[in-house]
């Protein structure tokens, strides 16, 4: 199997630099205009490679079909990923650097910002030595989370339709907006997509099969004062910023994200707007474990009971809302898809890395709604900031496994 590489960067470079981030304050779907512009993008090269039934619904869902070359009745799978990129940094005039041949040293983003992805902050990079790597030039995201992903797909579905003489059955191709705010499975419509288990191509290093992600809620705390002139509030004042301070300082110091791996949890601090009448905090509370969970979100009630007991009641309002569940409940009765998975990746020369994510991704939610869906690696590393970067062999690997998978699956 050989995946054109050129045609790999090509469409890559592409993607990345078609602006397409989504919006959390927004109530539209998707949330931003801008990503029907790779929405659109995408069904045009869907249909010149020769994909069948393209079709893209009035909130920018587009799916696809690779037909079968077989006859043997095999299941229905689905590959998804997600077109938008991440609010948390710049996606706007996305300037790709390619680094041919990497040294295994630093590598210099920005001359003039002095922005440097250095190797030992990073030692991962390290692990791509001799190969070719796409980073953003320090002054934006990259966009392989999860442009990578779309790439790979989309180059698959091409290989899969020049090679009718690789068995296959049906499989169905899904791409989403808004995954980066927690929507992307929202409007996915499971029965049109009619597949019997899927695989989200949406997670990181070289070799990554994850069937397992945290439990997953926001929590709103707002807390409300009293703003009085400051020569004239003693015994009147009462300051909401120093309130959400105590309400911060209570919280398990060491259980945030900085301080935790694997399957440990955390409370995550990820917004702060205050004044004196008024302070908002925004935190996101994850755990593998649903009753660690359970409990993590009993401790944010808890505590603010407390302190509104010392400041007076209503001091301070709790609004937490569940956004998904661990995925390992419902593609555990069907672990052949993960081993199917796993042998592919051993088939085309990678060791696989089954470990949980520290994060979600659609096939979340999209095992919920009745389509099983694992994730497998894209190839990107440090997401969703200036410091990204992707292994272009990285991402023809994940190209070979999407068309191995294929095969395997034409083989139970």
């Amino acid at each position: 199997m050989i995946i054109d590489k050129a045609k790999l960067l090509e469409r890559f470079i592409t993607y990345v630099k078609i602006d397409s981030q989504s919006d959390p304050n927004s109530v539209t779907t998707p949330s931003t205009a801008k990503q029907w512009d790779i929405a659109n993008v995408l069904v045009d090269e869907l249909k010149s490679i020769g994909a069948h039934e393209v079709t893209i619904d009035d909130k920018g869902y587009i799916m696809a079909t690779i037909p079968a070359t077989t006859e043997k009745k095999v299941p229905t799978i689905g590959f998804i990923s997600h077109y938008d990129t991440s609010p948390d940094f710049s996606g706007t005039n996305v300037n790709p650097q390619i680094i041919e041949d990497y040294d295994g040293k630093d590598i210099l983003l920005n001359a003039e910002k002095d922005i440097v992805l250095s190797a030992a902050y990073f030692p991962e990079v390290k692990k791509y030595k001799h190969q070719t790597l796409i980073t953003t030039d320090g002054t934006t995201l990259l966009g392989a989370d999860d442009k990578a992903g779309i790439t790979e797909i989309i180059s698959a579905t091409a290989y899969l339709l020049q090679h009718p003489e690789i068995e296959h059955g049906k499989i169905r191709i899904g791409f989403t907006p808004d995954e980066e705010i927690g929507r992307g499975a929202h409007h996915f419509n499971v029965e049109a997509f009619g597949a019997d288990y899927a695989y989200t191509m949406d997670g990181s290093e070289i070799g990554e099969l994850e069937y397992e992600n945290f439990n997953a809620a926001s929590a709103v705390i707002s807390v409300y004062g009293k703003n009085v002139h400051p020569g004239y509030a003693k015994d009147k004042m009462i300051n909401s910023m120093l309130i959400a301070q105590d309400f911060i300082s209570s919280l398990p110091r060491l259980e945030t994200p900085e301080h935790t791996s694997d399957r440990e949890g955390f409370f995550h601090l990820h917004d702060i707007k205050g004044t004196v009448e008024e302070t908002i905090l925004e935190y996101i509370i994850r755990d593998h474990d649903f009753e660690h969970f359970e409990a993590r979100k009993q401790v944010v009630k808890a505590l603010v009971a407390e302190l509104n007991k010392q400041y007076g009641a209503e001091t301070l309002k709790a609004e937490i809302k569940d956004q998904y569940f661990n995925m390992r409940e419902k593609i555990e009765p069907e672990m052949h898809i993960v081993t199917i998975a796993e042998n592919a990746m051993k088939a085309v020369g990678i060791k696989p890395i089954i470990k949980p994510i520290r994060g979600g991704t659609d096939g979340s939610q999209l095992s919920f709604m009745g389509l099983p869906c694992p994730n497998i690696f894209a190839g990107g590393h440090n997401f969703h900031g200036k410091y990204e970067f992707v292994s272009l062999e990285s991402m023809q690997k994940a190209t070979e496994v999407i068309v191995k998978i294929a095969a395997l699956t034409a083989e139970v």
